[in-house]
């Protein structure tokens, strides 16, 4: 039985010679997996940015398109006409330059006797500019220009509306993100324009600057960010809270400072691993961008958060988000695959003449963001710093922060409206107006809209520990009100007087508002907040108040409808 399993072995020994290899399938390694992309080059990473970006703008021209009407419009609490020609007035003999370059804004070449329409094309054509990149992933310099333009025009005659830090952001982001183009192709992999080392550091500086200077600004402010007690008050206290932020509140005070602490380690020493190598400087994207995720799910801060991650994608390589992207033969990851395989055998891209120009364009804006630096390194460093502030008019360059005091007590302004004709009688019958997210009936829950944003609620959160004559819009509300004004109506969210004719009377109210105690009797009834009466915020007042004020301002007094 030996002999034939012997021979066998010999045939098999004699048939064992060496075969010829089988070539790997393109695009995968000798194991059969797919073959990993190489570190250093950053065509997924512009891709991921630009959409990004473009994401942020839809958003805002998004809610440019829905308020700004109501806010800077023909009709608006503040309209923007009157602003312009402020502007036009101060400048008078000085040449029309002066004008244009102190607010740069498109609406000098239009008719403003139509101001809601140009308002409304300029929100338009920035939503379908901004749709396009966001679905195609695809943009040149043009179209990220247009954006910006777009966008730098509202934030010029914006005023209070546009007065915050997350404007400036978005242009200077928005600055960048033209020259992370080509100046006309169309493609998700112009392989004629790799995307420059410098505009990327661009983005790294401006998210270095925007963590550092909101460190900063915290040490340097409000106290209880020194002794580990500001997030006890935080929650309760910011513009437009969540119901993440009620909860969050509840939490124990260990937890709250380890929260302050967590803050000042991710804004004061995270941002120096931008500079200390590859992997240092991919933690940091990775950790700036979770934290922006742990902001967003605890407050309404707008789009802020939502853009404050758009410049960490410039930290990781196309090696670092390749996850992102389908691996199939053909797909996005497998031609920048073979773009670094070509470029690793030695194969360079043909020097043009336009590449020539591009590197000399992406030079100069090297030197142009360091030059615009200097200010904003100075005003870092200095004990007086200042946050949220442009040095230019097209805000290339800016200062940046957040929350460099806390306020420590939560107030607000309730409005409300009587059809009583005696506004001091006692059985006048008061109606509180309802906006559209910041607190006002205690049993309502708190709202949940980021990345939008309701400018009015946010501007109410301010008022509410200013005066009424410092926020000369909240008499032009009122008003509006006591006409029953559809356009201003549209921005509340309740109307006690709807369907009936307009309140005799308006009047603000000052509250204190603290949230209820997880478990206690208040949020057993179904109320988030409880709240105590301060005292007047600005007397009762009927249309015929008015007449003088509105006429003084120019504003035309509103007919009942």
């Amino acid at each position: 039985m030996a002999a034939p399993e012997e021979t066998l072995r010999r045939r098999k020994a004699g048939n064992s010679g060496p075969e010829p290899e089988t070539p790997p399938e393109s695009g995968r390694d000798p194991t059969g997996c797919p073959a990993r992309l190489r570190t250093g080059t950053f065509w997924l990473t512009r891709i991921v940015l630009l959409r990004a970006l473009a994401f942020i703008y839809f958003v805002a021209f998004l809610v440019a398109l829905h308020q700004n009407k109501q806010l800077i419009g023909d009709r608006g609490l503040l309209p923007c006409r009157a602003y312009l020609e402020s502007v036009r007035r101060y400048f008078q003999g000085r040449g029309g330059w002066d004008a244009v370059s102190y607010a740069p804004t498109v609406l000098w070449l239009l008719d403003w006797s139509h101001m809601n329409a140009n308002l409304d094309a300029l929100a338009l054509l920035g939503l379908g500019v901004s749709s396009f990149v966001l679905v195609t992933g695809c943009a040149n310099m043009v179209l990220m220009a247009t954006l910006w333009v777009l966008y730098m025009s509202l934030v010029n005659v914006g005023q209070i509306w546009y007065s915050f830090g997350w404007e400036s952001q978005l242009l200077e982001t928005g600055f960048l993100g033209i020259f992370l183009c080509p100046l006309w192709t169309l493609s998700r992999l112009p392989t004629g324009t790799p995307p420059s080392q410098i505009v990327l550091w661009g983005f790294r500086w401006l998210i270095f600057r925007i963590m550092l200077g909101a460190g900063l600004i915290k040490i340097r402010g409000d106290r209880c960010w020194r002794d580990l007690t500001c997030m006890d008050f935080h929650y309760e206290t910011q513009p437009v809270p969540n119901p993440v932020a009620y909860l969050l509140h509840q939490s124990p005070w260990w937890a709250h400072r380890f929260e302050t602490l967590s803050n000042h380690f991710l804004e004061l020493v995270v941002p120096f691993f931008i500079f200390l190598g590859r992997r240092l400087c991919i933690l940091h994207g990775a950790l700036q961008i979770l934290f922006q995720v742990v902001l967003v799910i605890s407050g309404n801060l707008s789009f802020l958060n939502w853009l404050t991650m758009v410049p960490s994608v410039a930290c990781f390589d196309d090696a670092a988000l390749g996850f992102l992207f389908p691996s199939g033969p053909g797909g996005l990851k497998d031609r920048v695959r073979k773009m670094q395989e070509e470029a690793a055998r030695g194969a360079r891209l043909t020097l043009r003449y336009g590449c020539v120009v591009r590197q000399a364009v992406h030079v100069a804006l090297g030197i142009l963001v360091a030059w615009l630096s200097v200010p904003v390194v100075l005003n870092l460093l200095s004990p007086t710093q200042v946050m949220n502030t442009s040095f230019n008019s097209l805000r290339i360059v800016n200062t940046y922060g957040a929350f460099g005091s806390i306020t420590k007590e939560r107030t607000e302004v309730i409005l409300q409206g009587t059809a009583s004709p005696n506004a001091s009688a006692p059985d006048a019958v008061w109606e509180d107006y309802g906006f559209k997210c910041k607190p006002g009936d205690p049993g309502r829950r708190p709202c949940l809209i980021s990345p939008y944003h309701y400018r009015l609620d946010w501007l109410m959160w301010f008022a509410a520990f200013q005066t009424y004559e410092h926020n000369e819009w909240i008499i032009h509300l009122a008003g509006k009100l006591l006409a029953n004004d559809r356009e201003a109506l549209s921005l509340l969210a309740f109307n006690p007087f709807k369907d009936r004719a307009p309140p005799r009377w308006v009047r603000g109210e000052h509250y204190r508002y603290k949230f209820s105690r997880l478990g206690g009797r208040h949020a057993a009834a179904g109320r988030w907040w409880v709240r105590k009466r301060i005292g007047p915020y600005f007397p009762p007042l009927s249309l015929r108040d008015l007449e003088g004020y509105f006429q003084s301002r120019d504003w035309p007094l509103p007919e009942p409808e």
